[in-house]
């Protein structure tokens, strides 16, 4: 059972970056990284959570309210998925997830990879707090 675990979640004013990290754990092989399509979520206090990033096969999809200042990578070799997030606002404020599903499974697509649905493995989540 791959088990995720979210870091790099910290206190910063607007107009900052930070950069968080996913890390892959449980696999029976690393080769089997590349058998999952990845995601980052984010939930504010209040609020549904929201997709915000997504890494399929290389393609790569963000929400409206982070294109252009987020960057979602993987690193392989590390087992890792990152999301860069520059010039945060007060409104990015959220825990952030990590979420996973199966290529096999059919239940990506570049309409639907939002949705919460579309994901089996999720991590703990890290705290983003941005302040004005």
């Amino acid at each position: 059972q791959m088990q995720l675990l979210e870091s790099g979640g910290d206190s910063v004013q607007a107009g900052g970056s930070l950069r968080l990290s996913c890390a892959a754990s449980g696999l029976k092989s690393n080769f089997d990284y590349f058998d999952y399509y990845w995601a980052w979520f984010r939930q504010a206090p209040g609020k549904e959570r929201e997709g915000v990033a997504t890494f399929y096969n290389f393609i790569t999809l963000y929400s409206d309210a982070v294109d252009g200042r987020f960057t979602v990578s993987r690193d392989s070799a590390k087992l890792t998925l990152y999301l860069q997030m520059n010039d945060l606002q007060p409104e990015d404020a959220a825990m952030y997830f990590c979420a996973a599903g199966r290529q096999g499974s059919g239940l990506w697509s570049e309409e639907a990879w939002s949705s919460e649905s579309r994901y089996e493995y999720w991590g703990q989540g890290t705290q983003v707090t941005v302040s004005s």
